[in-house]
């Protein structure tokens, strides 16, 4: 405990990936970890104050200005009520510090730049729904090196509407959960 840890979650707002965010406030958060929020725009940038973070993303925004309409209809961000409760209850309870960082363009791309900027210790994402093919050749861009690449980053995948349980591990995991990779960034 205590560690001080940088966890990132890659939020679309999918199902997967709110998932993703519950299992990670469940069971890797502890007190004094920081959360990213990570969210990509795939989207051009249209508005000129926009152009200036095309690169680098946009500014650290701490949950008290994320949980604000009026903030987030600035970056195009529509505010999700489950993921606020989610965020809310998680910096409450676990005493964490949360904050956002938007991206746009390719996703894949700004997710391995989001672990080499904010330094994370972890990232979680949801499936959004890919088989193991579509997952591997969506985890890392080609030309990422690799020091910062992440191999197939196991990922949360929402429960089949058979089961009662909760998400089972993907092939490429450990008996742990299946939402968290450690990024290795020696």
């Amino acid at each position: 405990m205590g560690k001080d840890r940088k966890i990132g979650v890659a939020m679309d707002f999918s199902k997967s990936s709110k998932m993703a965010l519950e299992w990670t406030i469940d069971n890797l958060v502890e007190k004094n970890d920081t959360v990213f929020i990570i969210h990509v725009d795939p989207h051009s940038l249209d508005d000129s104050r926009n152009l200036l973070w095309s690169k680098s993303g946009s500014p650290l925004i701490p949950l008290a200005e994320f949980r604000e309409p009026e903030v987030m209809k600035k970056y195009n961000v529509k505010t999700d009520i489950d993921v606020l409760d989610m965020l809310d209850t998680a910096s409450r309870q676990k005493e964490v510090n949360i904050v956002t960082k938007l991206y746009w363009g390719d996703a894949r791309e700004k997710l391995c730049e989001a672990v080499e900027d904010l330094k994370l210790d972890s990232l979680a994402m949801g499936s959004r729904g890919l088989g193991t093919i579509q997952r591997s050749s969506a985890s890392a861009p080609p030309t990422t090196p690799p020091s910062t690449a992440v191999s197939t980053p196991p990922i949360a995948r929402p429960p089949s509407p058979h089961t009662r349980h909760r998400p089972q591990p993907m092939s490429n995991t450990v008996a742990a959960p299946p939402v968290v990779s450690d990024l290795d960034l020696s």
